[in-house]
Parts: C-alpha cells; structure tokens; sequence
C-alpha cells in the first residue's frame, strides 16, 4: 500500500500516525536481533517503516533483504531507502527491482552521504546528482507504482551553505519532480519546524510534511547527533540535561519528557504524522509514544497479514501457526496463490517441507534450559506449560511470543488443564460480538463485530485418548482431530471442508472469515509440532532424563485440536476433561504411572470452574 494514503486517512481523520526507520545491522547476530525488535515494536502500531540504504551501497544487499522481510514475514509496510551515492544507474535499476518483487511500494529518494574516505560528495559515474534526478528517474520507469519521499532540513542541510529559501526551492523541485510526502531532519527546536511549514506551504509545498524525531537515549549521543545534522538545541534541552549527563537513564527519562511536549506542540498544530529515528533501539520511542498516549489500532485481520508481492490479497489462515507466523511464511512462500475471498483455495497441499524454514526451534541450549528449566516428569513439564500461561514463561517451542490477553479469560482453565498433565500449545477463547474497534479482540474496519469459536490444541497420553474421544463424541457442537507422530488420526468431521474458527461483520461488505481448521493444514502443522518438540528435546545431552522424557512424550503422545462450534458458550469445552484422571509420569519417562502426586483425583477436577465465565458482549 502506497504511504502516502495512509497519510492521507490519518489527516482526514485528524488522528495521530507514527512511524520508526531502522539501518542494517553490521553483524548477523545483529540482523537477527533487530528482526525481533521490529517484531515486538510491530505492537507499538507504527503506519510504516523504513530502512536506510548504507552510504556506497555497500549494504545494499542487506537493506533489500530487509525490506523484503519486514514486508513478507512481518507485514510491516515498508519504504526503501535509495542513494544517489555510489550507485549506477543499474545499480538503482536493481534495487527498484527487489524493491518491486517484494511488494515494496515506498521509496525514499536521497542524494545520500559522501563514503567515510571523501570529504566531499561527488556524482558516481552513470548516476545521478541530485535526489530530484533520481526522483524523476523512478517516476519515468515505474509510473505510479512507487509512493516517492524525499528529505526535508528545517534547519538547512548540514553539508551545504545555501540559505533556507534556496533549500525550501530544492525541495519543491523534488516534489514538482514526483515526491508524494517529505521526511525531515531531526530538530529539537519545534517552533523552527512549525515556521519551515508555514514557508513550505506559501512556496507551493502541498505535500504531508512528517517530521524526524530523535528520542534522547544518552548525553553524549545527544550531544554527537545534534552535531552531525547541525540542528539547534534549545536552551532548556541542556538545562534539564546537563545536570544529570552522568546518568543515561535519568538522560533518557528527562529527554522522553521533552521529545513528548516536542510531539505534542507539533500535534496540536495539526501535523498528525511522527517518524522516529529509533537507531535500533526500542525503549526511548516506546515510551514517547506511552507519554503521548498514542495506542495502535486493530489491525485488519486477528493475524499479522503479510504485504509481500504475491501476498497481498491473502486473508484465510489456519489456526495451527497462530503463534508461529514465521514459520506459516516460511512454508507456504513457493505457493502461486493464497486463500483469499470467502474462502479460496485454503487447503492446498502444497506446504513446503520443515527444511524450508532453517531452524525451527529460535534458541540455543543455553537460552532453552533457562526458560524451560530441566523437566524430568510430566507433573514439571505441565508445570512450565502452566507458567506460560500465567505470563511467567517469555515463550514455548511452540509459541515464538508470550501468550497475549486474549486468553485472559480462559488463563485459568488453561493452567489448571496443563497441571492436570493436558498440555496445552495452543487456544482461543469464544467471543460473541465484540466490536472490531475492541483493544484486545477487534480486528478489521470499524463499526463492525468479531466472533471466535472456543479452540484448544493440547498434547494427550494415549491412555487418556479413549476417554477423551468419548467425551467429545457426547457433545454435538464439538469437533476434533487427534494424530499422533505416525499419523494415526481420529476425527468426528465428515468433510474435508474447512471450518471457520474467526469471523467479522462489517457494513457494506460480506462476512469475513479470516481463521480456519482443516484436515490437509492440520496434517502438516502435525509435522511441524511434533519436530519442534524433539528440536527441544535436542536442547538436552543424549540420555538425560530430560531429554527421554521429552523424546517420549513426542513418540507416544496425540496431538489434539478441538473446536466448540457454538460460540455462545465459553467454558463448555473444557467439560470433556472435567471426569479424566490426571497422568502424572516421573523421570522413567512420558508414559509414567496415573498418579495423581497431589492432584484431584474426583470425578471433577476443577478445570470448568476455572473458565471465567465472562461475557463478550
């Protein structure tokens, strides 16, 4: 989607957008971690981002790999840096290119910063001088396709002498040359920026103005950064600051109250767009956007949507990878298309094979034994499941992220079925009509309403598998599946046809049913679970108790989903464990004794009673 209507909705709406850029990591390590980073910071809501281009292109390669991924795995709408400095016209060609294959519709056009051995900024061969020659260049190639930013100085270029009318001349011949919204320089003297829109606009400049805000991390990198881009600091920025320089988190707390009354000057002036330089960094920008009480808005669908090329129109997914999206990606990026529409063709077989995502399990041994600890019964293994769910436990092999407040409601029965030895991977709770404009349940445009069926995903001991079967077989709403490494499956569906789980109505448009169970996704999903299970497993030394009870517990076990299609009731599914006697196995192995080692052992055990009853509507 093109940025600048994005801009264009939060003006007309008078509502305050933001926006974060990021550089390309010099290490892989750092690539990898500031993939999370921008996965976290993904919640914080921001309208886009984007990703600069290293002076000389010599990152070039990073900063399209980037791009393509912030679009494709984390649906982040992204806009490309791209330099006039050290690149050739085939060289802009190519990158135009990636940045099109990706789904990339935004790019920032700049003249860019002469390489760290030349003082002076000189034209590549066969390039271009000036962003506008750029600008013009794109535009000539592509047409339309490319929403085109260009820089913005407030406070004039730091490399150049010309006066500000001369430079706000400049940035006129770049928006008549094609630019479709400005990005400007940081500044910490607002009332100067809030003056610089104003002769914008008198010299013809009708385009959104977004200014660059720098969160003040340190007292030196305060300092350095004013430097380099030669932006006045106001004289009660260094009253506040000096005084604490020695203390970078006193700095950073005292810096976050000025760069909050910075943005709320420029907000009340009617500018509603931000755009944070977070420099890598997630803390600072988070807690500007806390003071300014900025929240992020549902988004369109209940999972992340990917805008990669092929992508775009996919909006059908089966529950199974709702907490491993990397991975749902990963498997399905060699399909032609995607379920879209009602419902589409959400069945294909086509998976990719688990090698297709090149790790499954995120973690080394050493991080994996300090948040799972080392289990050597099932009584500890439910007991880490059910600190997952109580928020104690940051993730699970089966789950990248901590389990979210949606399950608030059901948390309780969570817990109580995983310390009943039923372990738990994966569950929403039944929602009846809530507003799509709801914090933690809406999705998609407003004014409308979302509805959930109540859905678990638990691994089961074989012997409890009977009793199960028969209890969810006396109750007509529930469906199932159960397979266990092998594929052995048992159902009650007679159809392969997909069942929806997630639904909205909306006005104006027909129901849209965006999350799904069926056989052939479940069948694949079965593979991935059961693996990462045993890539956990691998976390421990050959023949360790825990490393035997883990490899066990995936030889023996089923995996289970069950879905309670009657999506007025909210606890009814956890009935079908209330009468089944607790497996508790010690350090010999996942197929222990049914011992209850301290659990209820009645013909209830609680696990209904601990459903909050809560309504949704």
């Amino acid at each position: 989607m093109k940025i600048s209507k994005k801009l264009q909705e939060s003006i007309k709406e008078k509502r305050p957008a933001w926006s974060f850029e990021y550089f390309p990591p010099k290490t892989a390590v750092g690539v990898r971690n500031l993939y999370d980073r921008m996965e976290r910071m993904y919640e914080l809501g921001p309208e886009f981002i984007d990703i600069t281009w290293n002076a000389g292109g010599r990152l070039s390669n990073l900063t399209c790999e980037m791009v393509a991924t912030a679009q494709s795995v984390y649906g982040l709408e992204t806009c490309m840096h791209l330099t006039c400095t050290g690149m050739p016209r085939e060289k802009v060609d190519e990158a135009l290119e990636d940045a099109y294959k990706a789904g990339c519709q935004n790019i920032l056009a700049l003249r860019g910063d002469p390489p760290r051995d030349e003082e002076k900024w000189e034209q590549t061969d066969g390039g271009f001088r000036y962003s506008k020659d750029l600008v013009k260049h794109i535009k000539d190639k592509y047409d339309d396709y490319f929403d085109i930013a260009v820089a913005g100085y407030p406070e004039g270029h730091p490399d150049d002498e010309e006066d500000e009318d001369a430079n706000i001349r400049y940035l006129k011949e770049k928006v008549d040359a094609g630019a479709t919204f400005v990005i400007t320089q940081m500044f910490y003297d607002v009332d100067n920026f809030l003056d610089w829109v104003k002769r914008c606009r008198k010299a013809g400049i009708d385009v959104p103005l977004i200014p660059g805000i720098m969160p003040i991390q340190s007292w030196d990198a305060f300092l350095r950064r004013a430097k380099w881009s030669g932006v006045k600091i106001p004289q009660h920025f260094l009253d506040a600051l000096e005084p604490v320089k020695d203390d970078d988190a006193e700095v950073r707390l005292r810096g976050t109250k000025l760069m909050v009354e910075v943005c709320k000057k420029i907000l009340d002036a009617g500018i509603y767009q931000l755009h944070f330089y977070t420099m890598n960094l997630e803390k600072a920008t988070k807690m500007i956007l806390e003071g300014l009480e900025c929240e992020a808005s549902p988004g369109n669908l209940p999972w992340k949507p990917s805008l990669g090329l092929k992508r775009k129109e996919e909006n059908v997914r089966p529950i199974f990878w709702k907490n491993k999206h990397k991975s749902y990606i990963a498997r399905t990026e060699e399909w032609d298309e995607f379920p879209n529409g009602r419902w589409g063709d959400a069945r294909s077989p086509a998976y990719g094979g688990l090698d297709v995502y090149d790790g499954l399990l995120k973690c080394s041994n050493e991080e994996a034994h300090k948040m799972w600890g080392y289990p050597t019964s099932i009584g500890d293994v439910g007991d880490l499941f059910a600190r997952f769910c109580e928020g104690k436990v940051p993730q699970l092999p089966w789950s990248d992220s901590a389990i979210t407040e949606e399950a608030a409601s059901i948390r309780d029965a969570l817990v109580k079925l995983n310390r009943h030895g039923f372990i738990t991977v994966n569950s929403q709770p039944a929602v009846n009509g809530v507003k799509s404009t709801d914090p933690v349940f809406g999705w998609g445009p407003k004014n409308g309403y979302v509805y959930q069926k109540c859905y678990l995903e638990v691994f089961v001991h074989p012997d409890q598998l009977d009793l199960l079967i028969q209890n969810m077989s006396k109750e007509d709403e529930i469906t199932y599946y159960a397979v266990n490494k092998n594929g052995d499956l048992h159902t009650n569906t007679t159809s392969d046809e997909p069942n929806a789980v997630t639904w909205g109505v909306f006005p104006g448009k027909e129901i849209i049913q965006p999350t799904i169970v069926e056989t052939v996704s479940f069948m694949a999903w079965k593979d991935e679970a059961f693996r990462l299970g045993f890539d956990w497993a691998r976390c421990y030394a050959p023949g360790s108790e825990s490393r035997k009870l883990i490899e066990d517990l995936m030889d023996t076990w089923y995996l289970v989903n069950i879905v309670h299609n009657d999506f007025h009731e909210p606890c009814k599914i956890f009935e079908v464990f209330e009468t089944i006697e607790p497996v508790v196995g010690h350090a010999n192995g996942a197929n222990g004794d049914h011992k209850t080692n301290g659990y209820t052992n009645s013909a209830s055990n609680g696990i209904v009673e601990a459903c909050e009853k809560v309504s949704l509507n």
